[in-house]
């Protein structure tokens, strides 16, 4: 399989629902729970891809652009952005969606770059020297 069909193969898609326990006293996604739900569904795009053990090492420019209400579902969207040795990047963008209408907004999007580990916990590569 050749990078390109790889990387499309890993796109992760997740839906959820926003109840009352995950909101704030704004009635909006707490910004701690958006990050969890973007860090998990970032994590099984990395593991798709590159099928090791993979960690976080960091989250870049989350951008939050729009509230996330409570009575609300959101769908998550994992892609492959950027393949190194060791390292990948994963952007993760969160749609929200109205449960009655059609309506739907991009609220969230942010980078999270992951490091394939062995079993000692040092990096290894992701891809297969080239030949």
């Amino acid at each position: 399989m050749d990078l390109a069909a790889k990387i499309a193969a890993a796109e992760t898609r997740i839906f959820k629902a926003v109840f009352p326990n995950t909101t704030n006293h704004y009635d909006t996604l707490f910004g701690g729970t958006t990050l969890h739900l973007m860090d998990e569904v970032a994590f099984i795009t990395a593991t798709r891809f590159s099928r090791l053990k993979m960690v976080t090492v960091s989250s870049d420019k989350v951008d939050f652009t729009h509230p996330i209400p409570g009575g609300t579902l959101v769908e998550l969207i994992g892609n492959v952005e950027h393949v190194g040795n060791t390292s990948l990047k994963v952007r993760v963008e969160l749609f929200v969606e109205q449960m009655y209408s059609e309506e739907r907004v991009k609220a969230v999007s942010g980078l999270f770059t992951f490091v394939a580990i062995d079993h000692d916990k040092r990096p290894v590569r992701i891809l297969p020297a080239a030949v």
